[in-house]
């Protein structure tokens, strides 16, 4: 048995060594050598910057238990791991006081970082804070942490895997309800274990395939070991691409739902968008032609996050710039996950029996020719009379193959409440429940490195019967494409599963 398992051993290896090759971020000991002078210990300011009640200071690394002795002036003993003492701080050289506030002690691996870490919790003034970095700096063997340093140590120690270091961000870039939830599924690796399951399904897959390689002529595998490795891909593959038909939920949830207002000069689009952001954010005017390029504005609709851009008007025109800012309009229309096309109710036909004709003709004039997400918005509602609102409404509601359509008046705000609400659940359609079902996309790696994985599927179905060493090199690609969306992956975790899953030599 110990004489097959090496040969076990050695085949997968040489057979695997790719995956590990492919991934430079797989995990890796945080110091080349023990010391201070190898592995630097760290600090910096891990709250906000500005003047505030407490300020955080972390240390991670080596000397983080000789920096917490050196300036809370402890000779020996350091406090109870993970409790809080009110101490004072001096600085180390002088012997001057600092501040007084509050110290703490993680002795690693139960830490952020997986190493040694302390904080000193002191009061947020500018020279306060100063003051105790430049007492840090002063130590041997401490230098000021570089951006993403803490969490690179926490990934490089195992502590999170790329999803979930991916989730922290997001979290502290949230602005909107819905992307704070789905930042903080994915931190806490909601998103990590769904690749990860997958990445162990085709672990073993592919253990199960290098096995039958090597030893399927001694006769020592079961009978039928290719035959469920198909069965497993081939339901592999169909989740898989069933996780890329998203919609791009996650992705827009995350960066923001791009929506365009666009329509013809002097419909209202410059005073939708100052109305809807409550500020003069566009220039207003009653000649037509005023807005000449693309004036954009960050948006919270019900919690989901909103690029609202206002356009140029579209129209054929000699002056130059504006014909620049045409160009500019409709290829932001192209971009646009949603479009807002506007019309003056005024340019609506008399004739209502013209009105179904009409409207779909305008909407092909402001989005082109390819269908695209849009609501449709008749302004200046407040220049008809009540007879002449209901009836158009009338006509819309009997109208087929039309978008959603509002009527309402930026001018006395009527319709504005009904309009908010259809669009937002237009954008919530978009970006769907984050805390609903299983975890989206979020981020344009993740989908490269999966559509690599499903290419790589497709080679194993392509060769399975031409060439069995080429089917398994499929199943290694598509391991390491999912291994590298965790950053977790490596030629062991195969052989961990052969004893587990087979009986070789029965």
């Amino acid at each position: 048995m110990a004489k097959m398992f090496r040969m076990i051993s050695g085949a997968l290896v040489r057979r695997c060594s790719g995956v590990a090759a492919g991934l430079r971020f797989a995990l890796r000991p945080l110091c080349s050598a023990p010391g201070p002078g190898y592995c630097p210990t760290i600090f910096a300011l891990s709250s906000g910057h500005g003047k505030c009640g407490v300020a955080v200071i972390r240390v991670s690394g080596p000397a983080s238990a000789s920096a917490l002795r050196s300036l809370a002036g402890m000779k020996q003993a350091l406090p109870a791991p993970r409790t809080a003492v009110l101490h004072s701080l001096l600085d180390p050289g002088r012997g001057e006081p600092l501040d007084r506030g509050l110290v703490l002690w993680f002795p690693g691996p139960h830490s952020f970082t997986g190493e040694d870490c302390a904080e000193f919790h002191v009061h947020g003034g500018p020279a306060v804070i100063s003051g105790v970095l430049q007492a840090l700096g002063s130590l041997p063997g401490l230098r000021p942490a570089e951006a993403g340093e803490f969490t690179r140590r926490a990934f490089q120690a195992g502590k999170l895997d790329l999803t979930e270091v991916e989730g922290l961000g997001d979290l502290i870039h949230a602005e909107t309800e819905a992307q704070r939830r789905q930042a903080l599924r994915q931190m806490a690796g909601d998103l990590g274990r769904l690749y990860q399951g997958w990445s162990q399904a085709l672990t073993r897959n592919l253990a199960h395939m290098e096995a039958f390689i090597d030893f399927s002529e001694d006769e020592n595998i079961e009978e039928g070991v290719l035959k469920q490795v198909d069965v497993s891909v081939e339901q592999l593959r169909e989740e898989l691409e069933a996780h890329l038909r998203d919609g791009r939920r996650g992705e827009q949830l995350r960066s923001g739902v791009q929506v365009v207002i666009a329509g013809e000069t002097n419909a209202g689009k410059s005073s939708l968008l100052n109305t809807i952001c409550q500020r003069p954010a566009a220039i207003v005017s009653p000649g037509a032609g005023t807005t000449r390029d693309v004036v954009e504005t960050p948006l919270d609709i019900g919690g989901f996050p909103v690029l609202l851009s206002d356009t140029a008007g579209l129209r054929d025109t000699g002056d130059s710039v504006e014909r620049e800012g045409v160009r500019r309009a409709r290829e932001r229309v192209e971009q646009a996950d949603l479009t807002v096309a506007m019309l003056d109710v005024a340019e609506v036909p008399e004739d209502l029996t013209r009105v179904p004709h009409f409207l779909p003709e305008y909407l092909r004039k402001v989005l082109g020719v390819s269908p695209r997400p849009c609501l449709l918005v008749l302004n200046k509602t407040d220049l008809l009379t009540g007879e002449q609102l209901d009836s158009l409404r009338g006509v819309l509601a009997r109208a087929a193959g039309l978008p959603p359509v509002c009527l309402l008046s930026c001018t006395t705000g009527d319709g504005l409440e009904h309009f908010l609400g259809v669009l937002q659940k237009q954008v919530e359609s978009m970006c769907g429940n984050p805390l609903v079902g299983a975890p989206s996309l979020t981020q344009a790696r993740h989908r490269a490195h999966l559509l690599r994985c499903v290419e790589a599927l497709a080679q194993y179905r392509h060769y399975r019967e031409l060439d069995l060493a080429l089917a398994a090199e499929g199943l290694r690609l598509g391991l390491t494409s999912l291994g590298r969306i965790t950053g977790r992956v490596g030629a062991e975790q195969i052989l961990d599963l052969i004893f587990k899953d087979f009986c070789i030599g029965k």
